[in-house]
């Protein structure tokens, strides 16, 4: 068995190094040799040399030659040739065929496309041997792909068996590999593999490698490894897994601190975002808007239409009537575009109907808070009845283009690119208002208006224009928050409902009127939810004490981390 692995390891080796240097023969020329020749163990030998190769073409072949679907078929001229048949019978019974040498279709000295009936044709023969040969190829196929992906799938997988016999390709890869992150997983895999290696001094140096790497992954085997040690009183494997074990813990807690870190300010950023226009309405105007996490969802509403304008269209049945949205159709980059054109989108729709609030109930309302209470929340509950009955109770599908879905990784840090955009889109929306409110003669108007509207009105200001705008602007931002929203959890008709506790509870806490103060206590609250989550393992628990712990704060400090003169205080 012992001499049938060293035949097999050797042999694999030379296939791999046969693979890395340049071929004369393809792929298909490869297999196509391999079926026209009759003995078994030369078949072997050339199907071996396939080792390394990522040609996709191999695995297809391979697969077809073991299901019998490759024939030998012999010319008019004598020739013979391997083909492939494929595409469904016809009444005669034939099928179109395939030289499986070049992949060209099979024709007849006169040019035209020949179609074989299968059962008048040879098959390729193949033996448990031959299908041996034909696992260790494909199972070492991903490891020459030119998706560095699959190249590390195929490494982790081969790493993760700790089969000794796939560790001369291993070592043969590593020598050609150019990738670095490729070239991390390989030394991995060749140190897991040598833990299961009778000689200690292998096992210590593996050891040793896996605790330079400090791999997450390597953490049960090397229990394993200390366990099988102990039992034995191999002393120095034993302390060489210690070793590794400890490494692997300390690095660990770097990741889960710092893992935390950026996870608690991606959430902060959300609740910053979700709560700043409430911290315009409700911090500046002193209007208790019940209906802002209604704003949030026209926002998530209106980027699922501009979703599926880009796509194939949508119909909407709008009270008991269909209405139908055409779509462009857009494929690839053009499609993946569309989330551009629904941040502005979301903004100016949010804020419409935010004007159409202001307009229609609010104005009425201006310093009677308890009735503008009441009053929005009829218009919350209106606005949630009207989402149902437009799109339907149950979650729209919003789709998150390609360049917000994956994540980077840095030092075993996972960093997502819709948390990290978020962070992004949170500073820039809190720069923006900044601009808005000090650099603008609108957001002059707005801060004279709030500070006191009767001076204002004297002073020649059209306040009630002026509060109109500023409560559009509020909405629009909850509209803003919306559309991000809807890139990271369901759109649905309860979205809203689920951010308007914790906005208020933001805005309270910074203190009402303070947009800085707004900030500061999104990114706490946030980081304090992470922290806690983290350390009790319970989500649930986690946000309980959060709010537990706001509540306490509130006491102590009622007026929140930032007091701020505002008309409400006035």
């Amino acid at each position: 068995m012992k001499a049938l692995s060293r035949l097999l390891s050797l042999t694999l080796i030379s296939g791999l190094l046969c693979s890395v240097s340049l071929l004369a023969e393809t792929p298909r020329e490869t297999i196509a040799k391999a079926a026209l020749n009759e003995d078994s163990a030369k078949k072997r030998e050339i199907i071996t040399t396939l080792v390394g190769q990522g040609d996709e073409v191999i695995k297809t072949l391979m697969d077809d030659w073991k299901a019998d679907k490759l024939f030998i078929h012999t010319t008019a001229a004598g020739e013979k040739v391997v083909v492939r048949l494929q595409d469904d019978k016809d009444d005669a019974g034939t099928q179109s065929a395939v030289r499986v040498d070049d992949g060209a279709t099979l024709k007849d000295a006169s040019g035209s496309p020949l179609r074989l009936v299968a059962k008048e044709q040879k098959a390729v023969e193949h033996d448990r041997g031959l299908r041996n040969a034909m696992k260790a190829v494909l199972d070492l196929l991903d490891l020459s792909s030119p998706d560095a992906k699959k190249r590390i799938q195929a490494v982790e997988t081969l790493g993760a068996a700790q089969n000794a016999e796939k560790l001369p390709a291993l070592e043969a890869r590593a020598k050609v590999e150019q990738d670095p992150e490729v070239l991390r997983e390989l030394k991995e895999a060749a140190a897991l593999i040598n833990l299961k290696n009778s000689s200690d001094d292998v096992k210590v140096a593996a050891l040793k490698d896996l605790k330079e790497l400090h791999a997450f992954s390597s953490y049960d085997l090397i229990k394993a490894t200390l366990k099988e040690a102990e039992t034995a009183s191999k002393a120095p494997v034993v302390s060489a897994a210690k070793d590794a074990l400890a490494a692997i813990d300390s690095h660990r807690t770097f990741v889960d601190f710092f893992g935390t870190i950026f996870r608690g300010i991606s959430t902060g950023s959300i609740l910053l975002i979700a709560a700043l226009g409430l911290a315009i309405t409700f911090g500046l105007m002193g209007v208790i808007n019940m209906a802002h996490g209604e704003m949030i969802a026209v926002g998530a509403y209106t980027t699922y239409i501009v979703q599926n304008i880009f796509g194939a269209g949508v119909t909407i049945p709008l009270f008991g009537l269909s209405l139908a949205i055409p779509g462009m159709h857009a494929t690839g980059a053009w499609y993946n575009s569309y989330f551009l054109f629904a941040i502005p989108a979301s903004f100016f729709t949010a804020a419409l109907v935010g004007i159409a609030l202001e307009r229609g109930i609010i104005q009425f309302l201006y310093r009677r808070p308890l009735e503008s209470l009441l009053a929005t929340w009829g218009v919350s509950l209106l606005l949630q009845q009207v989402f149902r009955l437009t799109f339907g109770a149950n979650n729209v599908q919003v789709g998150s283009p390609s360049w917000l879905s994956g994540n980077w990784t840095i030092s075993d840090i996972i960093f997502n690119w819709n948390r990290v955009f978020v962070i992004g889109f949170a500073i820039f929306i809190v720069f923006g208002t900044y601009l808005v409110l000090t650099k603008t003669s609108l957001g002059l108007l707005m801060r004279a208006v709030m500070q006191n509207r009767n001076m204002a009105a004297c002073m020649g200001i059209r306040t009630s224009r002026v509060n109109m705008l500023t409560f559009g602007f509020g909405s629009g931002l909850a509209g803003l928050a919306g559309a991000f929203l809807s890139q990271i959890t369901n759109t649905g008709p309860s979205l809203g409902q689920s951010y308007i506790v914790e906005c208020f509870m933001t805005v309270v806490v910074g203190g009402v009127g303070n947009i800085a103060g707004t900030v500061t206590s999104a990114v706490g609250i946030g980081m304090a939810d992470q922290s806690i989550q983290q350390i009790l393992l319970n989500p649930v628990m986690g946000k309980i004490l959060v709010l537990v712990g706001i509540i306490l704060f509130l006491q102590w400090r009622p007026a929140g981390i930032f007091v701020t003169r505002s008309r409400s205080l006035d």
